[in-house]
């Protein structure tokens, strides 16, 4: 059994995009096995997936350089590793990679295309193509071990029974996120026909959500009443997911749910689509040419004015579902 020791610590959404790669990889590559080294609260992704060892960490216990390089050893001690997957390419995965290079391990690590993602949110640029999927990116890792991993890009259904539609309103930054009396306004449509259940964290987005479930009839908020593990079953059983360009879509992904995805000041041309989502579900203003002015919508509103997402309509997300 050939070992692979993959670590990538943040964030929620690159994590869960690993989970649909490894699953195909390890399908496909089945005396191998990978040692995934993330943060605790991630393990549940990784649950139901047979050759997967997850050693979750919590990084407050590897501060600075001295407790990253004593993580690295007792990495190399515990698992013995025939190959390193640098899923990150940050300076902690850098630290790592030194170790283990000097140890004689030999390190694969992700290329992000950062260049190109420089080029495509330059604002000035026009030209604006597809950039290779992030999904993509993490299988090159693996292919220039020696392994062939063929990617379908297909959603895999983890349940029969579907019903009631799912929806997150809430991103980490503002260039992601729909005004929130736009979604406001949207449950109140989809309500009328559908149960809606909200997905969130965090106090204030639970505190918003359930002041939504008391206004809004046949809406039920989900925010801080489950685990991970809880909320991916559940998510598995929705008939379509509503999301931003966030992990939710990504969660999505890995249940197999259909998701329709709004998109701001990001672009899916970046290539952070969730894995086997159809660009038909995208939701987007296409005639904006300063769209994507970022990769992870952190920037301010070049144009002061957030038209990229003022000016989605909610008919044209009913108009997905």
């Amino acid at each position: 059994m050939t070992r692979i020791l993959a670590y990538r610590f943040s964030a929620f959404g690159d994590v869960a995009m690993t989970v649909p790669v490894f699953r195909e990889f390890l399908e496909q590559n089945p005396k191998v096995e990978i040692v995934m080294v993330s943060r605790n609260n991630f393990e549940s992704l990784f649950a139901d997936i047979p050759n997967v060892i997850f050693h979750g960490i919590d990084l407050d216990d590897y501060k600075g350089f001295l407790g990253i390089r004593r993580l690295g050893k007792e990495l190399l001690k515990l698992y013995h590793p025939d190959y390193i997957a640098d899923l990150h390419d940050v300076i902690r995965s850098k630290i790592l990679d030194k170790l283990y290079v000097r140890k004689g391990l030999r390190v694969f690590k992700i290329n992000k295309g950062k260049e190109e993602k420089e080029n495509l949110t330059n604002v000035w640029n026009l030209d604006k193509t597809q950039l290779k999927r992030t999904v993509e990116r993490y299988a090159d890792v693996f292919r220039d071990m020696g392994f062939k991993v063929e990617l379908s890009h297909q959603l895999r259904p983890k349940s029969n029974q579907k019903s009631g539609i799912g929806f997150a309103p809430f991103a980490q930054h503002k260039g992601k996120m729909l005004p929130l009396e736009k979604s406001f306004e949207l449950v109140k449509i989809l309500a009328e026909k559908n149960t809606v259940y909200f997905f969130g964290g965090g106090k204030k987005e639970t505190e918003t959500l359930e002041n939504w479930e008391n206004q809004i009839p046949n809406t039920k908020s989900l925010a801080g009443k489950l685990n991970l593990s809880e909320e991916l079953h559940r998510i598995s059983q929705l008939e379509v997911m509503i999301s931003m360009d966030s992990a939710n879509m990504h969660l999505a992904s890995i249940v197999g749910t259909r998701c329709v995805s709004i998109w701001g000041a990001t672009h899916p041309y970046a290539g952070f689509l969730g894995f086997g989502q159809s660009e038909n579900d995208v939701v987007q203003i296409n005639d904006l040419t300063c769209r994507p002015c970022s990769v992870f919508g952190d920037k301010e509103c070049y144009r002061g004015d957030w038209a990229c997402l003022e000016e989605i309509n909610v008919q044209q997300i009913i108009g997905k579902i």
